[in-house]
């Protein structure tokens, strides 16, 4: 039997000093854990700290975007060899992957780097994943490497997520971490710390919108602190951390795909007679349209809105959105097949 995914994703808070350098304690016990589980899972590594690593090189360096990429062009080959340094020790070779936010809207380039990672762990080689911010576009960049963690997870199937952070987990109003959380209630999202941490880009918000996700699509996570002893492991067995419980999914992958890494173009708004037709498990139609928010493609990504302003489901458009302007002869047309449909 194929050997379960894991992926392990490292913020940039939870891998640096409070100066701001890399710390090479956490990425050396980093290694040394995943050195224990290295036969038992295929691996994917996501790690920020790029430009932490790089950005003590530029003079009078004032984190503007063009310094953030010349940063991140210095420091990713050390954040690489760093790791290789560690992972060395224990007879593990690594692999960088450098991905932007296209790699997972196009359907094709996102099967290559698939199987691109499936090659390496035929070779135990680990993939560490990290954002190419040396060229990424400002409009398509990831909003932060939860979300490329999570793209990963959910389009290669992923079994777990553990997302480090430099704290123990998620906090309660008390300080003290909840071990458990139900996903399914929006109302988790509101524990979260409201501020970013100050050396990356994401903070508990977002892990746990990102959470939310992956358990929608049958993930199990785990947000744990790095600096707790044996963080890795015992994440993995739920003794530290915060545990986000999956739920049962049987989607497709192509679907999954769909709900989880396309590139949304597009933007409408349905009435209610379409939201239940949807719930169905119907086709869209023009009909059931009642505003084309944001323009689209034939096959494009689009998402689908009802009338209190909830995304309630993406799909791949059939039409372009310059035809439901034709009128009220259209108005039985397929907008969206029920394949091409993610209810969210």
């Amino acid at each position: 039997m194929a050997k379960p995914i894991l992926v392990l994703k490292f913020g940039t808070a939870s891998i640096t000093t409070p100066k701001g350098e890399l710390d090479e304690l956490v990425i050396q016990d980093i290694a040394r854990q995943v050195a224990l589980i290295h036969d038992s899972y295929n691996l994917v590594i996501v790690s920020s700290g790029a430009v932490a690593a790089g950005k003590r090189f530029l003079k009078n360096y004032g984190a503007t975007l063009n310094e953030k990429k010349a940063a991140a062009s210095i420091g990713n080959p050390l954040l690489l060899n760093t790791y290789a340094k560690y992972f060395s020790a224990y007879g593990i070779s690594i692999a960088q992957s450098l991905c932007e936010r296209h790699h997972f809207s196009n359907r094709d380039q996102f099967l290559q780097l698939k199987r691109t990672y499936e090659e390496l762990w035929k070779s135990n080689i680990i993939p560490i994943a990290n954002e190419n911010d040396v060229v990424s576009n400002l409009e398509l960049k990831f909003s932060d490497n939860d979300e490329l963690a999570t793209l990963i997870a959910v389009g290669f199937g992923a079994s777990q997520v553990l997302f480090s952070t430099s704290v123990p987990g998620v906090l309660d109003s008390e300080g003290k971490v909840i071990p458990e959380l139900d996903t399914t209630d929006k109302k988790v999202l509101q524990l979260a710390n409201k501020e970013k941490s100050a050396s990356g880009l994401g903070g508990m918000t977002s892990k746990l919108n990102f959470a939310r996700l992956a358990n929608q699509m049958g993930i199990r996570v785990v947000i744990f602190g790095i600096r707790s002893e044996n963080g890795i492991m015992n994440a993995l067995d739920g003794k530290t951390g915060t545990l986000c419980h999956p739920q049962e999914s049987n989607l497709p992958a192509r679907k999954k795909w769909l709900a989880s890494g396309s590139l949304v173009r597009g933007r409408i708004h349905v009435d209610a007679g379409a939201v239940k037709a949807l719930l169905n498990r119907h086709s869209l139609l023009a009909v059931g349209i009642s505003n084309v928010m944001s323009p689209f493609e034939n096959g494009e990504i689009i998402e689908i809105l009802d009338e209190e302003n909830n995304v309630i489901a993406v799909a791949e458009a059939k039409i372009d959105s310059s035809v439901l302007k034709s009128g009220a002869s259209l108005k039985n047309l397929e907008v969206a097949h029920a394949d091409h449909i993610v209810l969210l």
